[in-house]
């Protein structure tokens, strides 16, 4: 008997009775291999109904909004002491799937990833299945030769005729921290074995517009956050070479080892590209390690095809946004960021200038309050999102940047994307936000 079983007062025989229970509840008293490939094909049929067709389905809600204590009730997320009949844990998926943001969905364009690739979607799946991790060849085989495969592939797109040697990672922040890791080992191999005790002052630079990864991985690696200078940008979200040269030319003066320049190939707000050329440039005059930190949208946009169809979907939604009134777009989009302004009629005919954006970035509801702290104040874009995701029509983000009211930025990255669907965008925020006085 365990000291666990002991200090519950439970012998092993009743842990076996309560396990045999638990699995006939579970099995619905079939042999459990029976039972565990039904569960698996009928949730199969769960996931294609809910996850794919009706998740991709236009007619359908990109999201059944509740608030956290409604959807806390509608989920019974308590963890119970007995196990539940396959027939419950089908609806517990089906809720699940359900109250989920449909991110594959048509009219989806909160983030940086979107649409349904099944392709991937299959290899997923068969990975769970497998249910190995790629530590050696020996454990994952043939995983480990994809591996090989793709690296060889991305090694060649970039001009490394040589070779060389690569990773996958869980996400961007991973990737970026591991890079940090890198460009330091470069500079001061000990480290790894002695620690930063005699290391020098490192600084690394990234743009103003650049990913917080940067940030938090020089938390991580011991660098510290005030070792990471931000450069400045231009008006289109992208790193100034010249201003580098100056935050390199500050840190040498402060006795630091500049180590790293962060790169940004589509930012976060506007989707911009750095100059990388001449910021290689930069980074070779002075022998600093180069990183760039670039989108992937998904699998599907590394098609050449996809990503002609989705540079005219861009163009398209940007010419409606100036052609429309009540529009006001922020700057032409380079990737697949789209920004812009939606003005309510009752705002319209306040001339562009710093009245009009104090009152598109606080709004009131009520003409009689005219104090910022009025529980009736309200912004735009703001009251715009809150209404779609009630209703579930669709999902777009917004935000502010510097000294610009609150906008919206639609990330189209989705391509099944039609222009209908954009059409039906710019009609939907119309009317979300028409009445807003």
């Amino acid at each position: 008997m365990s000291m666990e079983q002991h200090m519950n007062g439970q012998s092993p025989e009743t842990d076996l009775r309560n396990l045999s229970k638990f699995c006939q509840a579970v099995t619905d008293g079939l042999p459990l291999e029976e039972s565990a490939e039904r569960f698996i094909h009928e949730a199969m049929e769960v996931i294609i109904d809910e996850a794919v067709k009706k998740a991709t389905d236009v007619k359908e809600k990109v999201c059944e909004w509740q608030s956290p204590e409604q959807l806390k009730e509608l989920l019974d997320l308590e963890l119970k002491d007995g196990g539940e009949s396959d027939s419950k844990i089908l609806q517990r998926c089906k809720n699940a799937i359900r109250y989920s943001v449909k991110t594959s969905h048509p009219r989806f364009f909160n983030q940086l990833f979107a649409g349904m690739e099944p392709y991937s979607m299959v290899a997923s799946f068969i990975i769970e299945a497998v249910k190995t991790s790629l530590y050696t060849y020996e454990v994952a085989p043939v995983f480990t030769l994809m591996e090989d495969a793709v690296l060889k592939k991305m090694m060649e797109l970039i001009g490394w005729d040589e070779g060389g040697d690569g990773i996958f990672n869980p996400g961007g922040s991973m990737s970026n921290m591991y890079a940090v890791n890198l460009a330091r080992y470069r500079l001061c191999p000990n480290i790894k074995e002695v620690g930063l005790y005699d290391a020098p002052r490192l600084v690394m630079f990234t743009s103003q517009e650049g990913h917080y990864s940067i940030s938090k991985a020089a938390g991580l690696l011991g660098f510290g956050t005030k070792n990471v200078y931000v450069v400045p940008c231009d008006n289109r979200g992208k790193m100034i070479p010249l201003a580098l040269e100056e935050k390199i030319q500050l840190a040498r003066s402060e006795g630091a080892v500049p180590l790293l320049v962060n790169a940004t190939a589509g930012t976060t707000v506007f989707g911009a590209f750095d100059p990388v050329d001449k910021i290689a440039d930069i980074c070779e005059l002075h022998s600093l390690w180069l990183h760039v930190d670039a989108c992937w949208g998904g699998a599907a946009l590394l098609s050449s095809a996809h990503k002609h169809l989705l540079k005219g979907i861009h163009r398209y939604l940007a010419q409606e946004v100036k052609k429309r009134e009540g529009f006001r777009l922020l700057m032409e989009p380079e990737y697949a960021n789209v920004c812009f302004w939606y003005v309510p009629p009752a705002l319209r005919d306040i001339p562009d200038g710093p009245e009009l954006w104090r009152k598109l970035h606080t709004h009131y509801r009520h003409q009689a309050c005219f104090s910022a702290s009025c529980s009736g104040l309200l912004q735009v874009a703001p009251v715009v999102k809150e209404r779609m995701m009630k209703t579930g029509s669709m999902m777009i983000g917004y935000q502010t940047h510097g000294d610009k009211p609150n906008f919206f930025r639609m990330v189209v990255i989705n391509p099944q994307v039609s222009k209908e669907d954009l059409d039906f965008v710019l009609n939907e925020i119309h009317n979300l936000g028409k009445d807003l006085r």
